[in-house]
């Protein structure tokens, strides 16, 4: 068990076992790397963050605290995997954004790009309400995954295509509420 967090270094989620693949300090030291060059990028232009739910809620709270820039902040909410561990190949959007993003610069804040289903068919969406700017930032990125091409700006970390689950992301709704992203432990 970490110290720190007391979070346990294997979990069980839904019957299978996990254990730490990034742990909380590794994500936060990221994370601080990314709000800083985001800042840096898109100063003076004041962007709206839009969150992809339900899966990028933590990162993004997280990413925001290291954002040192005016800017305004909105979700969509989107689902590709229901209860499954694969993304099922259909983009279900069950919430809309409030704002008016005509004109202004977006950074749309995803989980993970596993397929690149879902971030290729949200960045459809917003360009059609024709944005100054779109730019992706994924925490987690699977690029031998990808199905869908799209260009991710803004890259945590790199992974390998393992289902991981912790940090936002899910098991059939569980697990979200982890400090540290877990992978399947095979063993």
């Amino acid at each position: 068990m970490n110290s720190k967090t007391q979070a346990p270094d294997t979990v069980i989620c839904n019957g299978k076992q996990f254990k730490i693949l990034l742990h909380q300090d590794e994500l936060q030291r990221r994370i601080a790397e990314m709000g800083a060059e985001i800042s840096k990028n898109y100063k003076d232009k004041k962007p709206i963050f839009i969150g992809v739910l339900n899966g990028a809620f933590i990162f993004m709270a997280d990413l925001l605290r290291y954002v040192d820039i005016p800017c305004e902040v909105d979700f969509y909410k989107l689902s590709s995997y229901g209860d499954e561990k694969v993304s099922s190949g259909m983009v279900t959007e069950r919430k809309d954004i409030d704002a008016d993003i005509a004109g202004r610069h977006i950074i749309l804040v995803e989980d993970i790009v596993d397929t690149g289903l879902s971030a290729n068919y949200i960045i459809n969406i917003v360009e059609k309400k024709k944005p100054a700017s779109v730019a992706l930032v994924s925490l987690l990125h699977k690029p031998d995954a990808i199905k869908y091409h799209v260009d991710v700006d803004y890259v945590g970390f790199n992974i390998e295509t393992l289902f991981v689950l912790g940090y936002g992301l899910d098991y059939a709704q569980e697990g979200r509420n982890l400090p540290h992203i877990y992978v399947i432990d095979e063993n």
